[in-house]
């Protein structure tokens, strides 16, 4: 049986490959995309699951979420994604809307309808995810699985200690890695792994079709930013690693930590404290992605977005 899933997301390059990736995939019963703000603000990652949505053909429902963190001032990333989120390729005005219910309440609604069966897969901040656990508690032991991109077992990319995810919403953050819902993380150290160089960008393209061309225009875009910052070839696909984890576990070398999340202003706010070494005696709350088998996992993507036209 598919597994059901709703994908969280503030689209974002990366996004928009995990949905395409999501979408294309029999293994995973997509019930909804939400979104949230994040990479821009939440009007614009909305429109943007909506254009994705429109170009592949998909009729999955939109649900718009949360425009702020729960406490701190929201932070963005225009300067990665550009103005729009989603600069590179042509975006289409989408004739379609987002549903009127707000994300929070379907995300409830649907944990509890499909009891221990949702696989909540958050790939932004995590602002919704909290304000539903707290908002309807019924659902922790409910949850199957949260399966998240964010954080890291060491260097953040927004401050030295901070991946951009989890800063924008560490009080979120907090709230769902403390809530006891089965919890795995793919952080910076594995998504860096995941450089769209070049030749893999090419491998999209030379699919021929709106779709892969849309993919390949986006890396090209999102591969500006990553040279000039990193000094690397290309950009890692973050969020699609999430998804791929479900699909093809087999795919992922993981290992069980300890994870709390730094809430105090500082030097090391939104820091994804991992105890890699466990010396603090504290259970592992948290299935952590160490490495992943790149090609294996451009091999999945590009495959599944041959599917589509």
């Amino acid at each position: 049986m598919p597994r059901k899933v709703i994908l969280d997301c503030d689209p974002g390059h990366d996004d928009a490959i995990a949905m395409m990736l999501a979408l294309a995939s029999e293994e995973l019963e997509v019930l909804g995309i939400t979104t949230v703000y994040g990479n821009v603000g939440l009007e614009r990652t909305t429109r943007n699951a909506l254009v994705v949505r429109e170009l592949l053909g998909s009729s999955v429902p939109v649900y718009a979420g949360a425009d702020r963190p729960l406490v701190r001032p929201r932070i963005s990333a225009e300067a990665v994604h550009g103005v729009s989120g989603l600069d590179g390729p042509h975006l289409p005005t989408p004739t379609g809307q987002a549903e009127p219910q707000h994300a929070v309440h379907f995300i409830i609604e649907q944990v509890l309808a499909h009891p221990g069966q949702v696989t909540l897969v958050p790939v932004g901040p995590l602002t919704n995810i909290a304000l539903a656990l707290r908002l309807e508690p019924r659902i922790i032991p409910q949850i199957r699985e949260i399966v998240l991109m964010g954080g890291s077992i060491d260097i953040g990319n927004w401050t030295p200690s901070a991946e951009f995810n989890i800063l924008c919403d560490p009080h979120a953050a907090k709230i769902v890695f403390e809530a006891g819902v089965p919890l795995v993380m793919m952080g910076l150290n594995l998504t860096h792994q995941t450089i769209a160089h070049p030749a893999r960008i090419a491998r999209f393209r030379a699919l021929g079709t709106r779709v892969g061309t849309f993919v390949a225009d986006l890396l090209e875009f999102f591969r500006v930013h990553h040279l000039q910052r990193y000094k690397w070839d290309g950009a890692p696909i973050h969020d699609a690693c999430a998804v791929a984890f479900l699909i093809r576990p087999e795919l992922f070398k993981t290992a069980h930590f300890n994870v709390e999340i730094e809430v105090n202003e500082g030097l090391s706010l939104g820091r994804t404290v991992c105890d890699y070494w466990h010396v603090t005696g504290k259970q592992p709350n948290c299935e952590v992605g160490l490495e992943v088998d790149v090609d294996g996992f451009y091999d999945l993507l590009v495959e599944r977005i041959a599917r589509y036209e």
